[in-house]
């Protein structure tokens, strides 16, 4: 793929309207990140804007992937974990804007975040995605195990219970 790039996002006013753009088309098309359709702009930068600050502080790094310049996908490596767990971090937001699917972004996005996950001297990962519509194929292929489900979870954007899928993954040494 020409043109892509994946780095480190701060948390300017272009970046987090984007990243909002972003949320929001991902929860208009099903995609279970916490939020309901429609997602109000100002609830989502809002949420992009805390989110940067915690990378700002060091709590997580939120992670851009870049296609001709343009922010087309996010996923957050979170960091801030109890004294007795600081070889693990989770893996928060996986999102790719619905224009720029099926282009290995949000593969490319993971790897990006596993390694520097494992630079971080981390060697536990863990995530949770929703059962309906979730990207459970992308993480088994990507090595993850499935750990278990829990049923009726949470509201699928547009209303309805989903379960949610148990994940982890052991990186680095």
């Amino acid at each position: 793929m020409g043109g892509f790039e994946i780095r480190a996002l701060v948390g300017d006013a272009a970046t987090v309207a984007r990243l909002a753009e972003i949320l929001a088309e991902t929860v208009a098309a099903g995609g279970s990140v916490h939020f309901m359709h429609p997602t109000p702009m100002d609830e989502a930068q809002a949420y992009w804007a805390k989110a940067l600050a915690g990378a700002a502080a060091g709590d997580r790094v939120v992670l851009g992937g870049f296609v001709d310049g343009r922010l087309e996908g996010t996923v957050s490596l979170y960091l801030d974990t109890p004294p007795n767990q600081p070889f693990r971090a989770e893996i928060w937001k996986l999102m790719v804007a619905p224009g720029a699917r099926r282009q290995g972004i949000a593969r490319q996005l993971m790897v990006a975040a596993e390694a520097l996950a494992a630079e971080r001297g981390r060697t536990l990962l863990n995530l949770d995605t929703a059962i309906d519509g979730g990207a459970s194929a992308l993480y088994e292929s990507l090595g993850w195990v499935l750990s278990g489900t829990i049923p009726d979870y949470a509201y699928k954007p547009q209303g309805g219970l989903t379960g949610t899928a148990i994940y982890y993954k052991r990186i680095g040494a």
